[in-house]
């Protein structure tokens, strides 16, 4: 396994000499065999601005920084988790990375391979299924059909400008479709990738939604798209703050939608910290939550998530109260290598899923500047697994807990949907 390194051009090259090595958190090792797959199809191979790479000499067994050169990574598919970072040191120490979930990448056997995992089927995430010209043929003839929907026009800028396949199935009629709603946040996430104060150093590569749609548009969305029993309309975005702050709109608007269809399933995405607001929507009729979470330990999630005005009990009784009205729950696990997988981590997560009846895990790369990210979270207290073994470890404890990375339906629910339609 070589190390993979670009030039000040850009050219990636692989070493003749030289290991790869990578990094869990802040300490370089050794690549295992069992934790590389293939380079992804659609996976993008950047070189990481300001950084050296390091490698190890196969003689010695001693780390070596690559003078002149920039460090390699990939950028995966989403299904794909990583499980290790690129082997680097800053060049320059307050130099921030661009907001990208990094992977360790590597040249063995005359191709590329990377430091993850597949996590769930990549079909329907699939950028080949989302093909530009047809894409653009179907947002005209939408926004034609629904020229006064401003949700519509924005989804269209996010289909067709960045590329987010989630606002494309509007469009193209399938699947998780996007629902957003909400320009304001109840939370500070330093990682935020549609809303960064000034002074973050982080350019967001996402526009956050700036007006407040009105019902009669949430409605004429959701049942534009929900007209199949496997269809998902999903409140909470990329490019929104958090939807359950918009509650007095969306429970109406869902209350609307449920009188006149019961084709599809209804989702949330949220920080689930408005317990109130979450109770009323999951009441008006919601079907799918999936609540976003980095950390079960309050000094970890208040670094990230920086909450204003609610706690991680109040994340949790939200996902207890959905699991008791028969709401299908999962979490969005962000997760980060050297992080995820430490001892007391894993411990608060495996107590809280267990306490709030989550039913699916839903693993998500985390994209932020690593030296960042690790400066602001408590240190490791205890032992540090590895994300292939820490995944291991969640399947033997949890064994009645979906790992993936998507939004799943129960599959007893949907054939109850689909006999109903037929």
């Amino acid at each position: 396994m070589y190390l993979v390194y670009a030039d000040e051009k850009g050219n990636v090259y692989d070493h003749p000499g030289l290991f790869a090595v990578a990094r869990n958190g802040d300490i370089l090792t050794e690549i295992l065999e069992e934790e590389l797959i293939p380079l992804p199809e659609g996976a993008t191979l950047v070189s990481l601005p300001d950084t050296v790479p390091v490698g190890m000499d196969p003689e010695t067994g001693e780390m070596v920084k690559l003078d002149g050169c920039t460090s390699v990574g990939a950028l995966v598919p989403q299904g794909i988790t990583r499980l290790l970072l690129p082997g680097y040191v800053k060049s320059k120490k307050d130099s921030k990375l661009p907001l990208f979930g990094y992977t360790a990448v590597v040249w063995k056997d005359g191709q590329f391979w990377v430091a993850g995992r597949a996590s769930d089927d990549i079909y329907q995430w699939d950028p080949l299924n989302f093909p530009m010209d047809e894409l653009r043929q179907r947002v005209s003839k939408t926004l034609e059909l629904f020229p006064e929907n401003r949700i519509l026009q924005h989804l269209s800028h996010c289909a067709l400008e960045y590329e987010c396949l989630t606002a494309s199935n509007n469009f193209f009629h399938r699947w998780e479709g996007s629902l957003p709603v909400s320009y304001t946040c109840n939370a500070g996430c330093y990682g935020c990738i549609s809303e960064q104060p000034d002074d973050s150093g982080f350019p967001s590569p996402q526009t956050r939604m700036n007006f407040k749609p009105t019902e009669d548009e949430l409605v004429e969305v959701m049942l534009h798209h929900l007209q199949t029993p496997q269809s998902i309309i999903s409140f909470g975005q990329g490019c929104e703050g958090e939807p359950s702050t918009m509650a007095s709109i969306i429970i109406p608007a869902m209350r609307r939608v449920r009188e006149q269809t019961d084709k599809g399933f209804i989702n949330i995405n949220t920080n689930a910290g408005l317990t109130d607001h979450i109770k009323g929507i999951v009441d008006a009729g919601l079907d799918l939550m999936r609540v976003s979470i980095i950390s079960a330990i309050d000094e970890h999630y208040n670094a990230y998530y920086r909450p204003r005005h609610y706690t991680l009990e109040n994340v949790a009784r939200s996902a207890e109260y959905a699991a008791s009205k028969g709401v299908y729950t999962s979490i969005n696990y962000l997760c980060f290598p050297g992080v995820f997988d430490r001892e007391e981590e894993m411990e608060a997560m495996i107590e809280f899923i267990r306490r709030t009846g989550i039913k699916l895990i839903q693993l998500r790369n985390l994209n932020i500047d690593p030296e960042s990210y690790l400066s602001m979270i408590p240190k490791a207290q205890g032992e540090i697994f590895g994300m292939k073994q820490a995944i291991e470890i969640y399947q033997q404890e949890l064994p009645d807990v979906v790992i993936g990375s998507f939004t799943h339906v129960p599959p007893e629910e949907l054939q109850r949907r689909k006999k109903m339609a037929q």
